[in-house]
């Protein structure tokens, strides 16, 4: 089984910066990319950065610039900075990874259970 928890969300003002944090328990061989979601009231799931164990990133256009997606390997881990903050930012942020869990190939998507980014004018 595995788990992934999101932390780092909290109250900011407007410009203001986070750093958001996903780590991986359980049993894992390896994790092959990992997302970064988020979902405002009222409004779809939407990605916000993913990276590949390859380096591949894909940012949505809103958050080019000021965010940045990253992972830790030998942690488990992975981290979003999010810089230069605005009030449309103000989301609950889902972690999302696709592990695999043994060394022959058994691989899923899992979420954690999100961090709310609150970000004020």
């Amino acid at each position: 089984q595995v788990h992934l928890v999101e932390s780092g969300g909290g109250l900011v003002q407007a410009g203001g910066s986070l750093r958001l944090s996903c780590v991986a328990s359980g049993s894992i061989f390896g994790i092959n990319a990992m997302g970064w979601y988020r979902q405002a009231p009222g409004k779809q799931r939407e990605l916000v950065a993913r990276i590949t164990s390859g380096g591949s990133t894909n940012y949505q256009d809103s958050v080019k610039g000021r965010f940045t997606i990253s992972t830790d390997n030998a942690k488990n881990s992975g981290y979003l900075q999010m810089n230069s903050l605005k009030p449309e930012d103000t989301a609950v942020y889902y972690c999302n990874a696709w592990i695999t869990r043994t060394s022959w190939g058994s691989s899923d998507y899992y979420w954690g259970q999100g961090t709310q980014v609150t970000v004020s004018a």
